[in-house]
């Protein structure tokens, strides 16, 4: 067999059963490969961006990796912006990249890159094979490197001639670490330090959101009294009723502050201490106190589910925790708000659903109004990267296997990836997209005031999306999508009661 062929193999036999692809000329065998070859489900984007951010919302969802397939190092370039969202979410991605036979670069063609280097940006493991006998072993060591906690990114560089040649061999199936231990040391001490001191916060981020999570977390609150929050910007939170009503560290400076301003002890699960988004004049950088002692239970890489439980058992706690459940909340009517679009999408979700928010500056309440939801699964663009609503919803609804997948996107960064609408439309996912349309960048305007500055006539222009209107229904009916336009939140819920009832994908523009 040749070097592709080796390669399918190898991802069929490590169970990458998933392929999100955009290719080119360079990866032509590897198509042919995955034509001849059973075993992988292949799935089309019509720009890398989508491809990668595809690839990313699969891995939140499935928790395993799939691949994706990419054209030389311009083609991987255009994937860069979700990639550096999925590095942040900490999701497992395989980049299989095309490129020049080996003997072919020295020429300088016009898709000459320095893939390697664009690789480096976003990937903890990057090799390029240089003989087909080593595909299918490059491709196992980078599957391992996926997998391993709490998820990493591997870019396998392909050139041409490694994957025409003959002798490929199938690679092994490499065994993926286990997540790292905490030490009972640690626990020991942090245990010290809920028991003994005040103002004690527990700040939850990736694995530790996880329901079962959760689940130690309360028991260690209920125990100690400490405080818990989660990071701004959350992979995958399990929310819900039956499960922590969290708030989240606020996105604005002031906000995120003044919420943090009593923290004395800052203990870390699966969570990086926070500071600013960005730096703004006269604003610190870290947003807790600047004496506050920080302690961590859990790295990123470790287990935080296995650390909380630790803990729990080390504070002596009951072996059950109560979760508060509050009441379900009606549909709200009227004109659509923050607060009310929240309350609203709690009211219609199915059980289960999956919600992909890219809402941007009307996000500002919603997350805090849908904690009386049916338990559900929530993403939040992790990288500040726009344009990963759309893609990471199409990839979630791939994992998801027919669950309900509801993404609130705004209209703006919406239009940065909205070919994933096509795949929608293609793959025909349980996706039902809300496009909320002030018809300009607010999230900049609000920027514009906390930098201390003024916007003019030119800066308001570079800020609007008017002139013209964008029309989603006829862009998302060019991508094959059925749509329909609202500009109330009662007819907003019943468009999308009637999309849950259907197979497909459906797109809602809310003009707000």
């Amino acid at each position: 067999m040749n070097g592709a062929e080796s390669l399918v193999h190898t991802l069929v036999a490590n169970g990458i059963d998933v392929c999100f692809a955009n290719p080119g000329t360079s990866e032509m065998h590897f198509v042919a490969a995955l034509d001849r070859i059973p075993g992988i489900r292949c799935i089309p984007g019509m720009q890398e961006n989508v491809v990668t951010g595809m690839a990313d919302g699969y891995h939140r969802i499935a928790r395993t990796p799939a691949a994706t397939l990419l054209h030389c190092g311009p083609g991987l370039a255009n994937g860069l912006a979700n990639l550096h969202n999925a590095r942040r979410a900490h999701s497992g991605i395989l980049n299989i990249v095309g490129d020049h036979a080996t003997y072919h670069n020295q020429y300088d063609p016009p898709l000459a890159a320095d893939t390697a280097a664009l690789a480096h940006t976003v990937s903890s493991w990057v090799r390029t094979s240089t003989s087909a006998e080593n595909v299918g072993r490059d491709a196992s060591v980078a599957i391992q490197a996926a997998k391993t906690s709490p998820g990493q990114i591997a870019t396998l560089i392909l050139p041409s001639d490694t994957a025409w040649t003959e002798g490929g061999i199938t690679g092994q199936v490499l065994p993926v670490p286990a997540p790292g231990h905490v030490d009972q040391h640690t626990i020991i001490e942090i245990a010290k330090t809920l028991r003994n001191a005040s103002n004690v916060m527990l700040l939850l981020g990736s694995g530790a959101l996880r329901a079962e999570a959760q689940i130690h977390a309360a028991q260690i609150q209920a125990k100690t009294g400490c405080r818990i929050m989660t990071e701004c910007f959350n992979g995958l939170h399990q929310r819900g009723r039956g499960r922590l009503p969290l708030l989240r560290v606020p996105f604005s400076p002031a906000p995120a502050i003044a919420a943090l301003a009593e923290v004395e002890h800052l203990i870390l699960a699966g969570a990086k201490a926070p500071v600013g988004f960005f730096a703004y004049p006269g604003m610190p950088s870290k947003h807790y106190p600047e004496g506050a002692q920080v302690q961590v239970l859990a790295r990123l890489e470790q287990d935080a589910e296995a650390a909380l439980r630790m803990l729990a058992d080390e504070l002596g706690c009951p072996p059950t925790a109560v979760m508060p459940t509050g009441e379900r909340p009606a549909a709200p009517t009227g004109l659509p708000t923050s607060l009310a679009f929240g309350q609203m999408l709690a009211a219609v979700m199915p059980e289960d659903s999956i919600i992909v928010d890219e809402a941007i500056s009307f996000a500002t309440a919603f997350y805090d109004a849908s904690h009386n939801a049916p338990p559900h699964d929530w993403m939040n663009v992790t990288g500040g990267a726009i344009g990963y609503g759309l893609p990471a919803a199409t990839g979630a609804a791939v994992a998801g296997k027919g669950r309900r997948v509801i993404c609130p996107q705004a209209d703006g960064s919406g239009m940065y990836t909205l070919q994933a609408l096509w795949t929608q439309a293609r793959e025909n996912l349980p996706v039902t997209t809300v496009i909320l349309a002030n018809r300009k960048y607010q999230i900049l305007l609000g920027e514009y005031a906390s930098v201390g500055a003024s916007p003019g006539q030119t800066a308001m222009d570079m800020l609007d999306l008017g002139r013209p209107d964008l029309d989603w229904v006829k862009l998302a009916n060019g991508m094959g999508v059925e749509a329909a336009k609202t500009t109330t939140l009662e007819a907003c819920a019943d468009l999308m009661r009637q999309s849950f009832r259907r197979d497909g994908p459906f797109v809602i523009e809310l003009v707000i």
